[in-house]
């Protein structure tokens, strides 16, 4: 949404909230209300006009440009359709994962055999998917929230699972950037509960030190994956060696 829109819906949110009418308003600018409607209507304000509006409901520019910020809704999921939409373009996937983690317009250019052509197509599909507003001079911001996440079960966790969790475990996690970590135990239901808390814990770490490292240029950082997985399971290489009474689907201690 052009960042004007927003400042005319937060203006008629504020105008509603302090029981203005467009006659009211009308009465102000020397116009008649069928004018204003259609100004409204057309979003065609100019800025002496938003300005004198924005007064009559008791504010600055400024305090509209911070109540359409406070407004702008962060997606924290995609649909299932959104989701689909992207995952059945290998191309828009590639270019959505990298502006999630921080690509610039020309960092896609400068990584990844796009031409400008198809790189703007790509954003702005992702602009209309409402992922991100792709301003003048190309420039990307973002409308995830920090905590943002794909569906369960989604179509992008689906691919990731069928196409990238073979090539991910053939690494042998001998080099000094990586680290593989395989525990395995008995623990009660609450356990188990306070051991996913802390992998929520963790998430929101790792967030926070990819925000951190988002102002570095793309050069000074990589690509960096963290798999967690926690489950009830039993391992099927022990099964035959069970007995029967001590089999419990879904709980086994082993």
């Amino acid at each position: 949404m052009p960042q004007s829109s927003e400042l005319i819906k937060a203006l008629k949110k504020q105008l509603r909230a302090s029981g203005i009418t467009y006659q009211q308003v009308a009465d102000s600018l020397d116009l008649s209300e069928a004018s204003v409607k259609r100004l409204f209507s057309e979003e065609s304000f100019t800025l002496q006009r938003l300005e004198s509006i924005a007064l009559l409901a008791g504010l600055e520019i400024s305090d509209l440009v911070m109540l359409a910020q406070k407004n702008r809704q962060q997606l924290e999921t995609l649909t299932p359709e959104q989701e689909e939409e992207i995952a059945a373009d290998l191309v828009l996937l590639m270019v959505t994962v990298s502006v999630i983690n921080g690509f610039s317009y020309q960092d896609l250019l400068s990584y990844f055999e796009l031409s400008e052509h198809e790189c703007i197509q790509k954003l702005a599909k992702l602009d209309r998917l409402g992922l991100l507003d792709l301003l003048p001079g190309n420039r990307i911001k973002l409308r995830i929230s920090p905590n943002f996440r794909w569906q369960r079960n989604g179509a992008i966790q689906k691919f990731f699972q069928e196409k990238v969790e073979k090539e991910f475990f053939s690494s042998r996690f001998e080099d000094e950037r990586e680290k593989l970590l395989v525990l395995n135990g008995l623990f009660s239901p609450a356990s188990n509960k306070l051991l996913q808390e802390l992998m929520d814990q963790f998430s929101h770490e790792f967030n926070d030190l990819h925000r951190k490292d988002s102002a570095l240029p793309i050069g000074k950082k990589f690509g960096t994956t963290v798999v967690f997985a926690l489950r009830e399971w039993q391992y099927n290489l022990f099964a035959d060696y069970v007995k029967p009474t001590a089999k419990n689907p879904g709980r086994s201690p082993l």
